[in-house]
């Protein structure tokens, strides 16, 4: 069921157009595709759930979700969270019109040499997909990871869903990064000044940008097959 979670999400994507400029499109396509893995998750644990009928033996052990996700991978992905929210914060402080005219699109520098503009830039128009992609993800993980951990059942499972379901989160974060750190990086390469300060930026974003995209892939690893990793920590 996590791989129709995530079918589903690509088939949204594939045939829905959430904004008619590509890139916030992608933004909204990430929120989808990462939301129909949790709900794929979801799907696999209630159809996994054990029946009225089937005699199970008491559990008073208290289960922690801390003590089922993967420790390191969610301290990442936390921390990349916060990046995200600081520089698409950032991003939007600082936009402004592009050559069309329309608000919060482009970045505008004045230089010695002159005023430079350069677009696409994350501006406020980015605040909705990313971070209420963000936000609404984070919520439906935390609630789906109570769920999966306090429910009755196969522990193995158990562990295996709540990895998934920190994959599918760990998408919402690290794919939107990706895309914000890069069209970031592009719009000041065309800035000719800056200094020190723009190549400190410049270093910072490359950083992001590779961290996220091999977070992302790990993501996409644990949450399709979250037991291979299990087995390889065991």
């Amino acid at each position: 069921m996590r791989w129709m979670g995530a079918v589903a999400g690509l088939a949204v994507n594939a045939l829905v157009t959430f904004s008619s400029e590509s890139d916030v499109d992608l933004l909204y396509g990430f929120a989808v595709f990462g939301l129909c893995v949790m709900g794929g998750v979801y799907a696999t644990d209630v159809l996994a759930r054990p029946g009225p009928g089937q005699l199970r033996a008491a559990d008073i052990t208290r289960r922690r979700i801390r003590d089922y996700v993967p420790r390191g991978l969610t301290a990442s992905l936390a921390v990349q969270a916060v990046v995200l929210l600081a520089l698409v914060t950032v991003a939007a402080a600082t936009a402004t019109a592009d050559a069309t005219g329309r608000p919060g699109r482009a970045l505008t520098a004045t230089c010695s040499t002159g005023t430079y503009t350069h677009a696409p830039w994350p501006g406020p128009h980015y605040l909705g997909p990313a971070l209420g992609g963000l936000a609404v993800g984070t919520v439906a993980c935390v609630l789906l990871l109570h769920r999966v951990t306090t429910r009755s059942g196969d522990d193995a499972l158990r562990r295996a869903n709540a990895r998934a379901t920190v994959g599918a989160w760990g998408v919402l974060v690290t794919a939107p990064l990706f895309a914000v750190a890069v069209t970031t990086g592009q719009a000041l390469l065309g800035v000719p000044c800056g200094g020190a300060m723009r190549t400190a930026a410049m270093v910072g974003l490359l950083v992001a940008a590779v961290i996220s995209a091999l977070s992302a892939g790990h993501c996409l690893g644990v949450l399709l097959l979250p037991q291979v990793y299990l087995k390889a920590r065991s």
